[in-house]
């Protein structure tokens, strides 16, 4: 006898993602038994009509039209080679083909790719770079238990508790880091149950380490002024060099330089240049007038072809070898990297006594408080400084 077999597709009117979307699910039904799966499809609540099952945007509905045929097709291919479906079975059948992830190093690599998609889009990899280092230190655990993967389903608070402890000890982590690979783990338990894999997130009364101050590195005046005057023979390098003094005198982040173009400069009416754009990460305006000596490197460069970009920059991580190389031929203390001309560009300005909420909208920062770390840095400095002088000033007195 044949099976009674249908489907029905809903959404979650209480789990609304950041972005407005909700996920819209199928519930398969094969004699009064049901199992749930998600499409992976998403949509606006408002666009979603519950009596037909049927999202109003057009190529979104059509997505679903299809998976609801592939059950179809799955549910008589499987009937007619085991004779019996159970909702179960047609729900494990369609999960290993549609593949949903259910595991956490297959929704991991899921979650990989969506970022590394998105670095083009904002053509920005730091997240993605990051991302990866994150997964392989989750995929070293899962590996040190003996397992290939492991299940959503089987994820207990015990799991989490012991990846932290493995991550310090095995790994010698800092506690920076092993919070960044708790978050990623964390994130992956929460896209799980976004999509109803799981019910709710084992981990989540789990806390994070107390994170210590943040360390901000910058280069001394002495530094950038020896930069300034030190041209490299091999062009790259001398691009590197230029856009490490660039930034220093003017705070670009790497991916705001990169997309730079002609249209984001401009002059007062003092003839002063001035960039305004708005900051890939935080799309805050930045508003910065140009040093004279960023005035000369722009004038370098393409200034009136808005089609292409005033800089011609590699991706992040090539500039990255290249600026450390210009640090190695300096002999500097520090590592050089191009977010180091950014903390260079906040640390000076304070230095001078310009006001913190100039220097916020130079930066382009969201919030002061993002601001205030350099505060705290220049005040160490003037208290190590400070330190200094009087130990020097008792052993002139005791002489």
């Amino acid at each position: 006898m044949r099976s009674t077999f249908k489907q029905l597709y809903y959404i979650n009117r209480s789990k609304v993602k950041t972005d407005g979307t909700t996920a819209v699910f199928c519930r398969i039904t094969i004699d009064g038994k049901s199992s749930v799966l998600a499409t992976g499809l998403y949509c606006n609540p408002d666009d979603f009509n519950s009596k037909k099952g049927e999202i109003k945007d057009v190529k979104q509905n059509g997505k679903l039209l299809k998976f609801r045929e592939r059950i179809e097709q799955i549910y008589e291919q499987t009937l007619l080679k085991q004779k019996a479906v159970s909702s179960e079975l047609l729900k494990n059948t369609i999960v290993g083909i549609n593949s949903v992830p259910n595991t956490l190093l297959q929704g991991g690599a899921e979650e990989l790719e969506r970022l590394k998609n998105r670095s083009v889009e904002i053509k920005s990899r730091s997240t993605y770079r990051q991302s990866v280092l994150l997964h392989e230190c989750l995929k070293q655990y899962i590996q040190s238990l003996n397992k290939e993967d492991f299940p959503f389903f089987d994820i207990s608070e015990q799991f989490g508790l012991s990846y932290k402890t493995f991550l310090l000890k095995d790994l010698n982590c800092s506690t920076d880091k092993m919070n960044k690979c708790f978050c990623w783990l964390n994130r992956l338990i929460y896209i799980a149950v976004d999509r109803e894999i799981i019910p709710t997130n084992p981990l989540e009364d789990i806390p994070y380490e107390k994170k210590k101050p943040p360390k901000l590195h910058h280069i001394s005046r002495g530094e950038l002024k020896q930069l300034m005057e030190t041209p490299m023979e091999d062009p790259k390098l001398e691009l590197a060099r230029r856009m490490f003094v660039f930034s220093s005198l003017s705070g670009l982040a790497y991916v705001d330089l990169r997309n730079l173009h002609p249209h984001h400069i401009g002059k007062n009416a003092e003839g002063r240049l001035y960039i305004r754009q708005c900051r890939g990460k935080t799309k805050v305006e930045a508003f910065i007038p140009l040093h004279p000596i960023a005035g000369r490197i722009l004038s370098l460069y393409n200034t009136d072809d808005d089609t292409k970009p005033v800089f011609p920059l590699p991706i992040r991580d090539i500039m990255w070898h290249e600026i450390h190389a210009v640090g190695n031929a300096l002999n500097f203390r520090e590592n050089l990297s191009h977010h180091l001309s950014r903390h260079t560009f906040g640390t000076l300005l304070l230095s001078e006594g310009i006001p913190i909420e100039s220097i916020a909208k130079m930066m382009g920062h969201a919030n002061i408080s993002s601001t205030q770390i350099y505060a705290k840095v220049t005040d160490k400095k003037i208290s190590d400084d400070m330190d200094k002088l009087m130990k020097r000033r008792e052993k002139e007195n005791r002489q």
